[in-house]
């Protein structure tokens, strides 16, 4: 076929070039990256949110039928506003060595280098199928790709491996932390900042209810296994936005804030949000004898599934041998690996760039990691020449 080709690093900067941030569309990087594969032959296949705003793409090339290799990552990147950038976030800016954009290190240029090779898979010829999987709203709480694994299912494909190209420094990772996060909601009752009597303050509510993660947060840490490969090697609790009142002299009546958790792969998963439910529940009723509309109100926003590790799986072994690694490390960032795992496929995580760099402004990736990805691309068509 005749279709377009890119060097890795232009092709890192067409992906960037999309602005791709969680509460955005991200159709146009979709429509971008469909059209390049079908310049190459390659059929795709897409699954959609339910506004039809955000897309996964999957596509296959090489042989039909079940087995072969899933290259996967999320295409969304999260906001840059608020951030103090030197450079144009959605503009690749190469400088010392270095590859500066929003999404470089987290994740594109796993992407990127991905869709570059595409060409090279295609005139070498595969014994097995490449599968490229492009995913939607990781960054909410692995949203998207749940809806394309179903399809993978549906159709029998049932890959061999999945590499989830999540930035590990090319180091293979067979284990992640779980993750719950939630959303409380204190309503109170307005008063004059005079009569504190009248009123409850749903800031002041808030306030104990964060205290109170923060003392379960320190009891998880004396639950610490140093021998966990973990960092931190605990279950780790986090508050972050929060928003409550009006003005200084009214009482607050409503006070928000969002918190999670990531635990540890032995720990039970439910444990932080009972007991958190159910000190809750004791300071409903002196709100609500002030005030019977008062009370306190907690949603689920996500889980995402932790990624168990399966020492000598058949993604290990593989990643393994293109690496050289001889061992798998663990991480406490979430993937989307959990979710190919609990659907049965064996996985793993194994991407450039450095999780420090992600979320942060002046995001970048360094050179040597695009050319330590683009090698093991290398490899690993070498490698599928022949059977698994």
């Amino acid at each position: 076929m005749g279709g377009k080709t890119y060097a890795p690093v232009e092709m890192i900067e067409r992906l960037v070039g999309f602005d791709t941030t969680s509460h955005k569309s991200n159709l146009a990087l979709i429509d971008f990256v469909a059209d390049y594969l079908a310049g190459h032959g390659v059929v795709t296949a897409r699954t959609f949110d339910d506004d039809r705003r955000k897309a996964n793409l999957f596509a296959t090339l090489g042989p039909g039928g079940a087995g072969g290799v899933v290259l996967s990552g999320h295409s969304d990147v999260v906001p840059v506003e608020g951030q103090p950038w030197d450079t144009e976030p959605f503009r690749v800016v190469e400088k010392d060595g270095r590859l500066y954009g929003r999404g470089t290190a987290d994740m594109k240029s796993f992407l990127a280098i991905a869709l570059a090779f595409v060409p090279e898979f295609l005139r070498r010829g595969l014994a097995v199928p490449v599968h490229l999987a492009l995913s939607y709203d990781e960054e909410i709480g692995c949203l998207g790709a749940g809806r394309m694994i179903d399809k993978v299912v549906e159709a029998g494909l049932d890959p061999a491996v999945v590499i989830v190209g999540e930035p590990t420094g090319m180091h293979v990772v067979n284990a992640h932390k779980g993750t719950r996060a939630f959303t409380t909601t204190v309503t109170g009752h307005e008063a004059h900042s005079s009569a504190t009597q009248r009123g409850v303050n749903a800031v002041m509510a808030a306030a104990e209810l964060i205290r109170y993660l923060a003392t379960l947060g320190d009891e998880m840490k004396a639950r610490a296994d140093a021998e966990s490969g973990f960092d931190p090697p605990f279950t780790s609790v986090h508050v972050g936005p929060i928003e409550g009142g009006t003005a200084l002299n009214i009482i607050p009546r409503r006070c928000v804030f969002q918190w999670e958790y990531r635990s540890m792969p032995e720990e039970d998963t439910d444990e932080i949000i009972e007991r958190f439910n159910a000190f809750a529940a004791t300071l409903e009723p002196p709100m609500q004898a002030i005030a019977a509309g008062c009370g306190i109100e907690t949603v689920a926003d996500c889980r995402v599934i932790g990624l168990e590790p399966e020492d000598a799986s058949p993604a290990e072994r593989l990643v393994m041998a293109l690496t050289g690694d001889n061992r798998a490390a663990k991480v406490s960032f979430g993937t989307e690996a959990g979710l190919f795992q609990k659907a049965g496929m064996s996985a793993v995580i194994c991407g450039p760039g450095d999780i420090a760099q992600a979320h942060k402004p002046n995001e970048f990736i360094e050179l040597s990691q695009v050319e330590a990805c683009v090698a093991f691309m290398r490899r690993l068509i070498d490698r599928l020449a022949q059977p698994l």
